[in-house]
């Protein structure tokens, strides 16, 4: 049970992930979505969850002049982290083989951050999970993009998805902080903030 007092806040969650939206459905939270647009762009010197954390806080300064004193603001940004490189969104078919084929047989770690906004204080937090695929064939590769379109999905796939039925051997932490939302911290964070 999330604390007695989150009723008094206002939840606004500024995600147009349809899985986002239903975890805080599913986490029986009372939200609006609120969505401005910005250009995600980090600063190169950055690595691992200071690329996410900078992302997620990058999305809250847009509503931060707009704030009222009951009102908690929500951004997150998911990346795939894989051999020192951040894998984002594919943009076509050929990136979203590309980096499936990079990811294939091999361990990678999926990084969620979470910023959370209030007119006082601004709170980032994250968590990484480790993912193991089997080696994939090229077949497999094709058939998943074709099939899912997955240029909507950090590192071009979702877990819950068949790649992930089939191509998954090995997780390591919160299985749905991979699907974009690690939902155990935003919990935490959330009773923190209203007792």
């Amino acid at each position: 049970m999330l604390h007695k007092n989150i009723s008094n806040y206002n939840i606004i969650l500024a995600s147009g992930s349809a899985r986002r939206q239903q975890f805080f459905k599913d986490l029986g939270l009372d939200f609006s979505i609120e969505l401005k647009p910005v250009d995600e762009v980090y600063p190169p010197r950055l690595h691992h969850f200071e690329i996410s954390d900078y992302l997620a806080q990058l999305k809250a300064l847009p509503f931060k002049d707009k704030l009222k004193p009951k009102d908690i603001l929500i951004t997150s940004d998911t990346i795939v982290w894989h051999n020192q490189v951040a894998l984002g969104k594919p943009k076509t078919p050929a990136e979203a083989f590309q980096m499936l084929k990079s990811l294939s047989n091999t361990t990678h770690e999926v990084i969620t951050s979470v910023c959370f906004t209030t007119l006082d204080f601004e709170k980032t937090v994250n968590s990484v999970t480790k993912v193991t695929f089997k080696a994939l064939t090229d077949n497999e590769i094709n058939y998943y993009i074709t099939t899912y379109k997955p240029f909507d999905k950090a590192g071009g796939y979702g877990i819950q998805e068949w790649i992930g039925y089939i191509g998954v051997t090995k997780l390591e932490g919160s299985y749905f902080n991979v699907m974009g939302l690690p939902t155990d911290v935003v919990y935490r964070v959330l009773n923190d903030i209203v007792s």
